[in-house]
């Protein structure tokens, strides 16, 4: 983080990373967990110009992933950090966070993690599909693309498309949400097993709004479909519509805004001001934001007033 500084709408601002250009870019960590597309996207992105940020590791913690093949036709070292065998060396089979001895196992790999992040020098990591929830979020300023619109929040002020794997875009679909988006989130550190924690940092950056298509159901109709579940992996219409949903998020979200996103973060671009709201620099000043829209016709901040309606 940035020291505070005077030059905010509101005041005082605290910078969320120190500006850097193409010709000092960030040394950045790609973390995956599986078939690596978001890692590629943000790979050709770098490939196709100069950059704030630079590519330096590709990280998995497992040995089923794609990155091997990944860093190696990014020319790239890989570091396999493997999560289970490590959970296993010390006798525990499950790698959730669910009692207090696989909380400190958690702990125990994070760190060893980064202290081979440190090794190679790095600055910026980015969860391009990492599945682990890790403590490197309390060392280094950790970037996470999501598939749900972060910027929606409930009258709790609790973000109803948080949550892992389906649940935000099944949340979506039975909710009745008539588009979905994929957001770009500062990670933030957790507690006790993380589920309070998940999804809840600054969302820096939101794709444009992605049309849902589901008919001929309807939103009752799916979830009543989920309602009836009673198997723990469920192959149903929803999870159906739900994973071609979450394939063209990853392409005409994930891919467009991760790597954007990312650069105007590596650039200086992101700050918080005296009140934990958002700012982000235009070029011009600092202006208050919900988020940034980014879409093939440029970035466009959000407005707080919004609220993730329609803008």
């Amino acid at each position: 983080m940035g020291d505070i500084k005077q030059g905010s709408p509101t005041g005082k601002m605290r910078e969320l990373f120190c500006r850097h250009t193409d010709l000092a870019p960030a040394r950045t960590a790609i973390l995956l967990s599986g078939e690596g597309s978001n890692a590629e996207a943000i790979l050709r992105y770098c490939r196709a110009g100069k950059r704030a940020f630079s590519p330096e590791l590709v990280v998995t913690d497992t040995p089923r992933s794609r990155a091997r093949e990944i860093a190696h036709a990014a020319g790239l070292p890989l570091l396999l950090s493997d999560i289970r065998a490590f959970y296993a060396s010390s006798g525990e089979e499950s790698i959730r966070l669910d009692t207090p001895r696989r909380r400190e196992l958690r702990r125990a790999w994070s760190d060893g993690l980064g202290r081979e992040l440190d090794r190679y020098g790095i600055e910026l990591v980015l969860f391009a599909g990492f599945m682990p929830m890790t403590s490197l979020t309390e060392k280094f300023p950790c970037l996470n693309v999501h598939p749900g619109d972060l910027t929606v929040t409930a009258p709790d002020g609790s973000r109803p498309f948080a949550g892992l794997h389906y649940k935000p875009v099944e949340d979506a679909l039975c909710g009745g949400m008539t588009y979905l988006r994929s957001s770009v989130i500062l990670a933030q550190p957790y507690a006790g097993d993380g589920k309070s924690d998940m999804d809840s940092g600054p969302v820096i950056g939101v794709s444009r709004k992605i049309p849902v298509e589901i008919a001929p159901d309807t939103p009752e109709t799916l979830s009543e479909l989920r309602a009836a579940r009673s198997g723990r992996s469920p192959f149903d219409r929803l999870r159906r519509l739900a994973e071609s949903h979450i394939r063209r998020m990853k392409l005409l979200g994930d891919h467009v805004i991760f790597s954007r996103a990312a650069e105007d973060f590596a650039r200086g671009r992101f700050a918080l001001d005296d009140g934990g709201g958002l700012l982000f620099f235009d070029g011009g000043a600092w202006t208050p934001v919900l988020s940034v829209t980014y879409a093939d016709d440029g970035a466009m901040p959000i407005s707080r007033e919004t609220r993730g309606r329609e803008e």
